[in-house]
């Protein structure tokens, strides 16, 4: 079984600034966690949260800069590859999340989809603030 977690936000913000608050190190930790990400395909980065004592291990697949993000989610249990999609019309710019590779509808998947609305939701305020 392969399941997917997807999740659609859509922002009142350039396209530019939302590809921006996916690529920055430090504005990506204020809506997700501690990270070392650069957009350069093979790039090995971590996210990294002390609290939960977590370490995500994320390599990037794809930039198709402001439109495609792919890289790898590897820990807490599971092994998926997160896809960011931009898209900007009328003055929205609509973001699509796909987390696939999960095995099972468990705890790790239901926690990614609880987790990722929660982030959205932090990523509206953070866009807002730029």
């Amino acid at each position: 079984m392969n399941l997917t977690v997807s999740q659609e936000f859509n922002f009142k913000s350039p396209i530019e600034k939302v590809w921006f608050a996916l690529t920055d190190a430090n504005t990506l930790t204020k809506w997700v966690m501690a990270n070392d990400i650069k957009p350069v395909v093979g790039h090995k980065f971590q996210f990294r949260n002390e609290q939960w004592n977590l370490i995500i291990d994320s390599e990037v697949l794809e930039v198709e800069e402001p439109y495609k993000l792919s890289y790898t989610w590897v820990g807490g249990g599971i092994n998926t590859t997160v896809t960011w999609t931009l898209k900007h019309e009328d003055g929205t710019t609509y973001l699509h999340l796909d987390q696939a590779g999960f095995e099972k509808e468990d705890q790790a998947f239901n926690g990614a989809k609880y987790g990722w609305a929660k982030m959205g939701e932090d990523l509206k305020k953070v866009l807002g603030e730029m």
